[in-house]
């Protein structure tokens, strides 16, 4: 059963054409795993799938828990540290609580507090909750955008880049959350890093001015590699 159904999407700027017409599926409750070179077309088709960016044409369409398409979806998105305003003065706190504001335990006061609670022990951002994210590492910022990302227990999580910026230690941590989402929620990952997270996901596509789906050639004669360089 779908969640997102992407279908002949083509973006262009400046009659410079980024996507074209690439189709996706991501199927619910799955581990998607997106690869690809710099310009390649990985955080434009996000964001389309996001649907912060509206494509030259295709369409995307969400659908819910009963296969029935769906004007909405809750999902948790974690950007790359480049689209975030560090100027902005808000605190960590209220970063990692504002991904509650839709959440279905928004009007529900002590489980959101435990959650927040929760989250911030995972994300080991307890020391700087009150900290402006303009006086952040780019680690702490990454740690406190996944919080932020993964506190109202969403539908879907997407995650641009989570491993940039991060250190050895909350790397391998970063693998053992996306272990403990996956058996909750559909994932869609991009990252340039793929050993390990290649090995975790269900399905493996690669964007380079197209898409090529790599999960039939995990046990052939081609990989994943291969088909990226082809």
């Amino acid at each position: 059963m779908n969640i997102i159904e992407m279908r002949d999407i083509t973006v262009a700027y400046d009659n410079h054409v980024v996507i074209p017409g690439i189709s996706l599926n991501v199927r619910r409750n799955e581990f998607l795993a997106i690869s690809g070179p710099n310009g390649g077309g990985k955080t434009t088709l996000l964001r389309v799938m996001l649907r912060l960016l509206h494509p030259n044409s295709g369409t995307v369409t969400y659908f819910n828990a009963q296969g029935h398409p769906d004007r909405k979806l809750a999902i948790g998105y974690l950007p790359q540290k480049s689209n975030i305003d560090t100027h902005f003065p808000i605190t960590v706190g209220q970063v990692v609580r504002s991904g509650q504001l839709h959440s279905p335990f928004s009007k529900r006061k002590e489980e959101d507090k435990l959650r927040f609670e929760e989250i911030v022990e995972l994300m080991g951002i307890g020391d700087y909750l009150n900290r402006s994210i303009g006086a952040l590492s780019g680690g702490q910022l990454q740690r406190t955008l996944l919080g932020r990302a993964l506190i109202s227990s969403p539908e879907l999580v997407v995650l641009d880049e989570p491993l940039s910026y991060v250190d050895s230690k909350f790397e391998h941590q970063i693998y053992s959350i996306m272990e403990r989402v996956a058996r909750m929620s559909t994932i869609v990952l991009v990252s340039h890093q793929m050993s390990v997270i290649s090995g975790m996901a269900t399905r493996h596509v690669i964007v380079d001015r197209g898409l090529h789906d790599c999960t039939s050639h995990h046990h052939g004669t081609r990989t994943c590699d291969d088909t990226f360089q082809s």
